[in-house]
C-alpha cells in the first residue's frame, strides 16, 4: 500500500485532536499539524475542505475525515 499524506487542521485545546495525534503517534503513523486556533491561512483551507469550523479535521491522501474516527483511520491506514 502506498504511503498517503496525513493531514490533521487541529486547536490546542480540542479533546478530539489530542485523541487522534496520540493515536497517530502509537501507530507510528507521520503527520503534518496544522494549528487552525492561530494560523488563518489553513483554517481557511480547512474550511473550504470541510465546509465547516469543526476540528479535527483529517485528511489522507484524498479522504477527508471530520472528528476521530478510530475505526476509520484504522481501515485507512491499515494500522
Amino acid at each position: 500500500m502506498a504511503i498517503r499524506q496525513v493531514t490533521i487542521y487541529s486547536t490546542p485545546t480540542c479533546h478530539f485532536c489530542h485523541a487522534a495525534k496520540e493515536f497517530f503517534d502509537a501507530n507510528k503513523v507521520a503527520y503534518t499539524d496544522y494549528n487552525v486556533a492561530t494560523d488563518i491561512e489553513k483554517r481557511k483551507e480547512m474550511v473550504e475542505k470541510s465546509g465547516q469550523m469543526g476540528v479535527p479535521v483529517i485528511t489522507i491522501g484524498d479522504t477527508l475525515i471530520v472528528g476521530f474516527d478510530e475505526g476509520r483511520l484504522r481501515e485507512l491506514l491499515a494500522v
